[in-house]
């Protein structure tokens, strides 16, 4: 399980970008968003880097 805290994920327009961008990498992985929080869980054969490099270059850079 991946998950990663997008700091500037705040609406549902970043979910559905979040969304579409996971999906681009990996149309098999599961996804599970929370908006309050920020964080995204990923259940995916990818590795995290793919999934935070493609989440990057849509503006949406994770946090520490």
């Amino acid at each position: 399980m991946i998950e990663l805290k997008l700091p500037t994920m705040t609406c549902g327009h970043c979910v559905r970008t979040v969304t579409r961008t996971v999906q681009a990498v990996d149309t098999q992985a599961k996804l599970e968003i929370d908006l309050p929080t920020h964080r995204v869980r990923i259940e995916s054969q990818q590795p995290k880097e793919a999934f935070e490099r493609a989440l990057a270059d849509e503006g949406y850079a994770a946090a520490a």
